[in-house]
Formats: structure tokens, C-alpha cells, sequence
């Protein structure tokens, strides 16, 4: 039943095909496939084998590689361990150790598989992407596997055992991390295949990043202040906006147009009615030393001047029935077939004479998902085949669709700012951003617990729409103050950038789509505003040290904003704490997230720590109540760190 094969177990058995592998460093791959062959597809893994020993004895065939070590026995099942201790044992779903992994036939060698672990009752699991469930946590969730608005899919997890587990399915499904069980499910798949990483958090988000790509060098313009709304109508609103930012001393990097700029959704252009001279206006931003970020969405419909051909060519997400208008806003769209290559090139022609040659210096991929409705991912057919199989590579390649265009034309400081991501596409310069949220303190409390899981994904750039996206009034007084917590949690993310659908003023304005109100950083009152700006005024003086820490991340795979057991692994409350992070190897930074609150309790771990806003040191290892008025925050700087000067 085993055949040991350059250092990898080769396992047979009625039924399935089974391979085990290293994959990196301290870590194993395991691939099996009820169709009794295995495939070398790698998907967007970067497999980089390390030394490996394997070898048969009596009823099992073993494999190490670093600290990790695999067995699996005559009747499939496996067992993995790190530095000697068990971490992962799978567990059959039948009496007398039967079933183990389970597949169920569907058409053209393609199966509905699944494979279930034991579970451990003192066990923590963090990262699979974001989503607004409010758990930091994971243990005890059912995470289903697919994109949707505010919900980015990322087939990873970390557990507090010390190890990472990568699923390498691209397939839509689920992943249970129950108390009775772990279980990961794919809903159409031609082989089960995962990876087990060991060692702590560092290490694993280190060699995480290793398998699936580091993200580039931030660009010195990304780590500022980004301003944008729903939406700027006209290029006269645009230089508006920048002008009173300038003259008011406030120091903004980018300015952001939203979408319906355009002519035809599919067209990739200003329309020249509201958009005289594009050209002009960046050229004029650029003077003020502001970049341009253009929105664009993989919808296009038939009135597109790109229709015709596209279609013809087969650029488009085909459906197994029913029309391929696959959306509905503003008419019935199709969508762009971001994992064709033609399309990538095609569109990418339109991207850059349209927008790059007039000026404009990013895009942002809106939609990324892709947003379907109803989302019966089955039901479509992608150049790289049938959505239920690999619907979550999409914004994969939609990133990559940018990253290669401005490539080509000999830019490297690449940001494409995304409503969803998959493993791998951080190497394409993706900042993903959280989606259309609303407008809640306890969506601002589920943002920072997202946050967090992404990171441990190795998605190093994550942003969220400062104040929500939706329902936020801006002549209330609670929309007034969260606006101002959730600046201040902006401060202290990756990206800082203020952007949102908002009412409580004149929206009578309308081209072609409603428009929300203002969004400036003066829009919510004379009191609001004064906090505000202390605030851009703050995150430009820690631009340096974020620009440090955004190099150590593209370098290592080390994430800025984490959780503090990331740096902390064997303190156990740093597990529990989600609405707490470091930022940086020197900042610990806790949000305000609820209404009227002003005191938050604190944990600090080990160590001496300098609270900012008076510059009291407090000893770690202890949990204190911090005072928090409307115009602070909290965080803390460890005893030692010459960032303390910022604040």
C-alpha cells in the first residue's frame, strides 16, 4: 500500500490515491484524490520543497521535514505532529475507523469532498479572510467558503496548538471548526489537498507568505491620509475637495473618484460631460502632491462600447443556464472573465488609455467577488472552469489583471485597493478593504476583529471604510462619534482611509445614480473636524515607522497590524484579547467601539508599557481600566520605543 518516491509517501487503497510531500519550510502537503491519480495542479501555491525524509515500517509510512512530522496508517488515517506533539489527527466519520475523507461523485471526475479532524477542547483558530461575525476567535464557528460583499474568503487558519493549515481548494464549500470536530468541505473538487505549517505565529505567517507570495514595497502615498466618498460627480468638485484640504494644512495622499464616472458600465472612461479634461485635473492634483485612485467594476452590458467584442471573444463569465447577466444595478450586466488572459489584456488596454495615460495613478477593483445575484457560483463558467470548482480565485486574477499592466509600463509602486482577495494575490500589490459595511459601532467592533484574521492570512494590507459604508447620518450625534472612534482605529490600520454612502444632508444631486453626502473631514461639525485633523496630523509624523513596518512585512510576511499573540505566543490572555492589536513591534493600540464609551479595559503583556496620550508607564502582565474621552484613544508604547515622540 505505501511506495516511498523521492523522499514522498505514495499511498494506495481501494478507492483513493493518496500523496504526502513536503511543501516548505516545516511544512507537509497532502494530497488525495478518489479519481486514484494525483494531479500537480498548485493553484496559486508555491510549493518549495524542503529536505525531507520518508520511509515504511509495518502498518504506517512516515514523513519528516523540520519540525514536522506525518503518519498515516493502513486504513488512510493521518496524524501530525510538531517538535514530537500531536496536532492534527483525523478523524473517521464511521464505526470501526471507517471513512476516512469522504467523496461524493459528481460529473467528469469532479467530487464533493470533505475531511474531518479532531477537535481540541483548549484549541484557538484565527484567520479564513473577513467576515463581520464578530468572533476573533473562530473556534466554535461554521465559515462557509465562497466571496460576497464584506466577506473575503481566505482558506487558512492558525491555531494556537502552533500550526497553520492552508486548504489549497479553490472551490466553494465550508469550513466547520466546531467543538465535536474540524471539518473542511468542498463542494466540487478533483482531489482534496491542504497544507500543514508548524511553529509559532511568526514563523508560520513568515513561511505562509514564503508558499504563497510577499507583498511588494508600500509606496511612500499609500501610507497617508486617502479621502473619498460616494460620490465626486464632477473634476471641479474633485480639485475642489484637494484645494481645501491644501489650504487648510491638512496633508492628504490620495483622492478617491467612485463609480458611475463612466459613460457605460464596461466602458473604462470619464464621461466627458462631468469629466472635461482629466488629464488636467491629475496633472493639477499631482502639484499638490496628491494621487488619483479611479474606481472600476467588472460589470459591462450591452450599451458598452467593449460589449461586442468581448462577448465574441469569450471574455465574459458564461452561466450553465440562463442568461450571463449575472447582476443587476442600473440594468442587467455581465461581467468581465478576469481569469482569461485575453480578458486581463483587453481590459487592461482600456484601463491604461483611458485612465492611466490621463494621469491617474490607481485603481480601485470594486465588485471583486464577483458579485453575483443570485450567488449560485454552480451556475458559472469561467475560462478556468466551472465556477463551483474555482470561484475563489476570481479576485486573484483581477488583481493580477492590474498588477501585470502596470508592470508592463515600468511601474512598480502598485496598489490596487480590492473588496476581496485569495491567497496569493497580496504579491499583486492588493489592499483589500472590508466592503460595504454599515454604519454601526457594532460593525466598528467587527471590523477590528476582522482585521485581525486577515492579517493572519498573509494579507499585510487591509483597510475599512472609516465611519461605515451605509446608514450613517451625519447630523446625528452618534454617527458624529463614531465617525471619530473609528478614525481613530484608521489611524492605526495599514491604510487610513475615510470613505462612506452618507445621508443627513442635501442629496438631491443625482447623475445617473443617487449621491450620498459630504464626507470631508469638515463635514461632521466644527468639533468632530478639530479631532479629525489631529488625527491626519498624527498618522503623517507615524508615517516613518509605518513605512518600516510595511517593508518588514513584504520582506518577511510579518504583518503590522496583528494580534498581540503574535508577538506574545505563550501568554494565553493575547488569545483572547480581539479588540486589542499590536501595530508595529512598539504600539499596542486599543479602539473605543461602543457608544458612550469612555474608559476601556486593557490587557498589557510582559514588559513596561508608556500610555501615549500622558506618558504613565505601566507594568505588563495585568489588566488595567483606561480613561478615553471623545478627543483620545488608547495605546501604548513599549517602555523603550522611540516612536513615543509621535505622540
Amino acid at each position: 500500500m505505501f511506495e516511498i518516491i523521492n523522499n514522498e509517501i505514495h499511498f494506495m487503497r481501494a478507492g483513493e490515491a493518496v500523496i504526502i510531500s513536503s511543501c516548505g519550510k516545516n511544512s507537509i502537503r497532502f494530497r488525495s484524490s478518489a479519481n486514484c491519480h494525483i494531479t500537480d495542479e498548485n493553484w496559486t501555491l508555491l510549493p518549495c520543497p524542503s529536505s525531507a525524509k520518508a520511509w515504511a515500517e509495518n502498518d504506517r509510512a512516515i514523513l519528516e521535514t523540520g519540525i514536522m512530522r506525518a503518519e498515516i496508517y493502513g486504513n488512510g488515517k493521518v496524524i501530525y505532529y510538531s517538535n514530537g506533539k500531536k496536532i492534527i489527527e483525523e478523524l473517521p466519520e464511521l464505526t470501526f475507523g471507517a471513512q476516512i475523507r469522504n467523496y461524493r461523485c459528481l460529473d467528469g471526475g469532479v467530487w464533493n469532498a470533505r475531511v474531518a479532524f479532531k477537535s481540541n477542547d483548549d484549541e484557538h483558530f484565527y484567520g479564513l479572510g473577513h467576515e463581520a461575525t464578530g468572533c476573533f476567535d473562530l473556534k466554535g464557528t461554521s465559515i462557509d467558503l465562497r466571496h460576497v460583499n464584506a466577506k473575503c474568503t481566505i482558506p487558512f487558519v492558525y491555531s494556537s496548538l502552533g500550526y497553520g493549515f492552508l486548504w489549497n481548494v479553490p472551490s466553494t464549500g465550508l469550513c466547520e471548526l466546531a467543538y465535536n470536530r474540524t471539518r473542511w468541505t468542498s463542494d466540487a473538487t478533483e482531489q482534496i489537498d491542504y497544507v500543514v505549517i508548524g511553529g509559532n505565529p511568526k514563523e508560520v505567517s513568515m513561511t505562509l507568505s514564503d508558499l504563497t507570495g510577499h507583498a511588494p514595497k508600500m509606496p511612500h502615498w499609500a501610507t497617508g491620509f486617502w479621502q473619498s466618498r460616494l460620490r465626486y460627480e464632477t473634476q471641479d468638485e474633485v480639485l475642489a475637495v484637494a484645494k481645501r484640504y491644501k489650504e487648510l494644512g491638512i496633508p492628504l495622499s490620495v483622492i478617491v473618484i467612485d463609480y458611475f464616472h463612466w459613460t457605460e458600465q464596461g466602458d473604462y472612461k470619464f464621461d466627458p460631460k462631468y469629466w472635461k479634461n482629466p488629464k488636467e485635473m491629475a496633472d493639477k492634483l499631482h502639484d499638490m502632491g496628491i494621487k488619483l485612485m479611479v474606481s472600476m467594476w467588472p460589470t459591462i452590458n450591452e450599451k458598452s462600447e467593449n460589449y461586442a467584442h468581448m462577448l465574441n471573444n469569450n471574455m465574459l463569465i458564461r452561466t450553465k443556464s440562463g442568461s450571463n447577466r449575472v447582476f443587476d444595478f442600473y440594468g442587467p450586466q455581465a461581467e468581465i472573465d478576469a481569469t482569461n488572459p485575453k480578458t486581463r489584456e483587453f481590459v487592461w488596454s482600456k484601463l491604461k488609455e483611458n485612465y492611466i495615460d490621463n494621469g491617474v495613478d490607481a485603481l480601485w477593483f470594486d465588485e471583486a467577488e464577483p458579485e453575483i445575484h443570485p450567488e449560485h457560483f454552480d451556475n458559472l463558467i469561467f475560462h478556468a472552469g466551472n465556477g463551483n470548482e474555482i470561484a475563489l480565485l476570481y479576485p486573484y486574477y483581477y488583481a493580477k489583471l492590474a498588477y501585470d499592466g502596470f508592470k508592463s509600463i515600468g511601474r512598480d509602486d502598485i496598489v490596487t485597493l480590492s473588496r476581496c482577495a485569495y491567497l496569493g494575490a497580496q504579491k499583486f500589490g492588493t489592499l483589500v478593504w472590508s466592503g460595504d459595511i454599515p454604519s454601526t459601532f457594532e460593525s466598528l467592533s467587527q471590523q477590528v476583529k476582522s482585521g485581525l484574521n486577515m492579517a493572519m492570512c498573509s494579507m499585510p494590507w487591509w483597510t475599512t471604510d472609516i465611519g461605515g459604508f451605509y446608514g450613517g447620518d451625519t447630523k446625528t450625534e452618534y454617527f458624529k462619534e463614531l465617525v471619530i472612534r473609528w478614525f481613530q482605529y484608521g489611524v492605526f490600520c495599514p491604510v487610513t482611509r475615510l470613505h462612506g454612502n452618507r445621508a443627513g444632508q442635501d442629496r438631491s444631486r443625482s447623475i445617473i445614480e443617487p449621491t450620498g453626502g459630504d464626507n470631508e473631514l469638515w463635514s461632521f461639525g466644527e468639533e468632530a473636524f478639530k479631532i479629525l485633523k489631529e488625527l491626519v496630523l498624527l498618522r503623517d509624523r507615524l508615517r516613518p515607522y509605518i513605512e518600516k513596518h510595511m517593508d518588514i512585512a513584504s520582506k518577511y510576511g510579518i504583518p503590522m497590524m496583528r494580534p498581540m499573540f503574535f508577538d506574545y505566543p505563550d501568554d494565553e490572555m493575547c488569545y483572547l484579547e480581539g479588540e486589542q492589536y499590536m501595530f508595529g513591534d512598539d504600539i499596542l493600540f486599543a479602539p473605543i467601539t461602543e457608544q458612550g464609551q469612555t474608559e476601556k479595559w486593557v490587557y498589557l503583556p510582559e514588559g513596561k508599557w508608556i500610555l501615549t496620550k500622558d506618558k504613565t508607564v505601566y507594568d505588563g502582565g495585568k489588566m488595567y481600566l483606561i480613561n478615553a474621552n471623545i478627543d483620545e484613544f488608547v495605546a501604548f508604547v513599549k517602555n523603550d520605543a522611540e516612536i513615543i515622540s509621535a505622540f
